[in-house]
Order: structure tokens, then sequence, then C-alpha cells
């Protein structure tokens, strides 16, 4: 277990980080120092659990584009003595309900329980996991060994490592539970008083309780392995062209810059990298001398769909969600959404597949809440390519979805 992601990560800790980290806590250094073990070890668990969904995996990978890992890893001091703060804040709330949905709060809660920390220390140390995981697999992407395949091989094989580092009430807490239910109900407002038993029981096996539950609930959303049949291995061949394509379109998120902040004039505010899509057309529609023009279209950056088919995959959420963001600041702006494929395979069946693409990004945005009289959409199949259809890398630029502006008063 040396190599492990676990001992790797939590060698990055050093002690003025632990001292500080407890500090801001108000927490005994040795508790602050094991609840973060665990609250490092359950983030990874929850990863694990999710090591079959390539969505999710591309999603990680996509956090760590513009140098973030590296920016991390050089402000994990600082992170510790004040917490997460601007970019880095955002990324950890978004990041954590990726990895446990609802049972964000349970999670924190029996850490806190497991080592006699306060509740809000419990959610500290969980948003203190998150900075330390990504910057240790940001310095892996900056090597180029990072990719979704890496990814899901890294965190299935730490799994088996993970439980001598989750609290005992995490893996074996059935008997504990078995002798809680045994137990007599207390009365409200009377003390139990039997001899001999500690007063830590109490809150142990209520943390016992609450671990196990978590277990029980990511037991039963982990994916189970497939028996392997020959209806397996050709999906498994589908797979393998899938996972190049995921890897192509994560090279190229990387190459989009640094994480910034785009203002709307709504009041609101973007998260974007500042060669993304979003960030240019923030920028078109800001400026007044920049006219409408069929020539002049934004083709998104960050959308996956399944192969061959026209079905988004969830690492696109993103981007389709602040696209929706800008046409609510925009209110009078209306848009074209065009689909366009590679010239590989029948041409008609391309159309069909690239209008199929194009109609399914309007009905997200629609979804959202935009205005459908505010959308159209369009299928080019293999019309119009932007690159080379005779190399892999081309086909993959030309199988696009791309947007026009076809009304720009809003930015008058």
């Amino acid at each position: 277990m040396a190599n492990s992601i676990m001992d790797a990560v939590l060698a990055m800790v050093t002690p003025e980080m632990k001292q500080a980290l407890a500090t801001r806590l108000g927490e005994a250094p040795q508790a602050t120092q094991s609840g973060l073990g665990a609250a490092t070890a359950a983030t990874l668990d929850g990863m694990a659990s999710k090591a079959n969904d390539s969505g999710f995996l591309g999603q990680v990978i996509g956090m760590l584009g513009g140098g973030t890992g590296q920016n991390l890893l050089s402000s994990l001091s600082s992170i510790a003595s004040g917490g997460p703060t601007g970019a880095t804040a955002d990324l950890v709330n978004k990041f954590l309900p990726m990895v446990f949905g609802s049972q964000q709060g349970q999670v924190g809660s029996a850490i806190s329980q497991q080592f006699g920390l306060s509740s809000a220390s419990g959610t500290g140390l969980l948003k203190m996991a998150v900075p330390l995981l990504l910057a240790y697999f940001g310095k892996m992407q900056s090597a180029g060994t990072l990719n979704v395949s890496s990814l899901a091989n890294l965190l299935r094989a730490e799994a088996p490592n993970l439980r001598s580092y989750l609290p005992s009430g995490l893996l074996s807490s059935a008997a504990g539970t078995t002798a809680t239910r045994a137990a007599p109900p207390v009365q409200p407002g009377v003390t139990t008083a039997r001899a001999g038993t500690p007063r830590w029981l109490v809150p142990a096996a209520i943390a016992g309780a609450l671990l196990l539950a978590w277990l029980v609930i990511r037991s039963m959303s982990t994916p189970r392995e497939p028996v392997r049949t020959a209806a397996n291995v050709a999906a498994e061949a589908t797979n393998t062209a899938a996972n190049a394509t995921r890897n192509t379109a994560t090279a190229a998120w990387a190459a989009l810059g640094d994480m910034m902040k785009v203002k709307l004039p709504d009041g609101s505010e973007l998260n974007v990298p500042s060669h993304g899509v979003e960030a240019r057309l923030v920028s078109y529609l800001n400026d007044s001398s920049a006219p409408v023009s069929e020539n002049t279209w934004f083709d998104f950056d960050r959308l996956l769909f399944d192969t061959g088919q026209a079905t988004l995959q969830p690492a696109s959420q993103e981007q389709l969600t602040n696209i929706a963001a800008i046409l609510r600041a925009y209110p009078q702006v209306k848009i074209r959404i065009g689909g366009y494929t590679d010239n590989t395979g029948d041409p008609a069946s391309n159309l069909r597949l690239s209008e199929d693409r194009a109609n399914n990004v309007m009905a997200e945005l629609v979804r959202q809440g935009i205005d459908p009289t505010r959308l159209s959409a369009k299928g080019y199949g293999d019309e119009n390519p932007i690159a080379d259809n005779s190399t892999e890398e081309g086909r993959q630029k030309n199988r696009r979805i791309s947007l026009r502006v076809t009304d720009k008063q809003a930015a008058a």
C-alpha cells in the first residue's frame, strides 16, 4: 500500500498544514489529522464507486484543465489555514455534490461524530480533502499520465486500500447496530446510568449507524461488473472508440486556458475557461460594433455525445448550463444551433445524426428555461468541415455543435 493514492495524498500534508488546519477548525491536532484521513478516504471511495461512469470521470478531468491542479498544489498551505476561497471554493462546492449527491451532509456528520469533532469541522475536512485530491490528480495530468481510462483504473485499484483509512464504524458496524436495536428505548428526559458503560459509546454507535447507511447507499449505486458475453465484447469495442474520442476531447478542454470570472448583465457570474466559447460569446454580445453575421459561428468546446448517437453525456451539462445562463442574461438574443459530423459513413445518416444532436442541445436549453421561440436548430451533416477529414484529429474537430447569433438586440 506504499504506492497508494491515499499515502501519496496524505504525504502532501505537511506538519505545518496539519497545525494550521486544526487551528482554523478549533480542533485537537490528532483528531483533525484522523478526520482528514477519513474525509479523503470517503471522497476517494465515492469517486471509486463511479469508476465505470465515464461522464463523471470526464468532468473530473475537465476540472483540472488550465493548470488548475498546479494552482491547487501551490495553494494547499493557504487553503489549510484560511479555507477554500474564490475559484477554489467554487470548485469544491461543485465537486462534493458530484461525489456524494444528497449524502454530503450525512458523510460530514458521520466523520465528525466518529472523531469527536464539530459538525462544521466534518464539512471543513471534506472541503480540504477535495483540493488535496485534485492537486494530486493535477500532477498526474501535467505529466501526461491521466485520462478517463487511467483514472478509472486508478480508482478501482485504490478501492481496497481505503479500508485501513476509513473509520471502523464505516466498515463493520453491523454488530454495534444489532446491539443498539436490542437495547431498551431511552425515555425523553431520562438519563441512562448503567455502570461501566463509557459515554463515548453513544456517539460512536450513532456514527456507526450513519456511516453504515452511507455505505448501503453507495453500494446500491455502484455498478456491478458485467458478465462477459459476446454482447459485452462488442460493447467494449465501442467503448474503446468512445474513450479515444473522450481522451481527445479532454486534451482539447485542457487547452482552453485558466478559469476566469465572467460577469453577465443580470448580475450573475460564470466561472469559465478564458478561451472557452462562453467567454468569447459574451465578449461578442458586449461588442456593439460586432455585427450579426451568417458567418460568425461559435463552436461548443465541452460537449460529449454517446458514440454514433445523439445522447448528451453528463460531462456536457456544465457548458449547457452556462449557455442557458448567458441567454437568460441577454433576453432578446436569439441563436441558431448547428450540428455537424465528419464525412465517415452514409451522408444521409450523418445528416440525421447532426440534426438529432442539434435538436437535443436545443431541447436541453429549453429544459433549462429558455423560450423555444429564441432558438432554432439545424443539422448540416458533413458540410462545412473546419479540419482535415483524413485524420482522426480533424474528424474529431468536424464532429461539433456550433451556435450562431441571429438577433443581438440585447447587446445594443
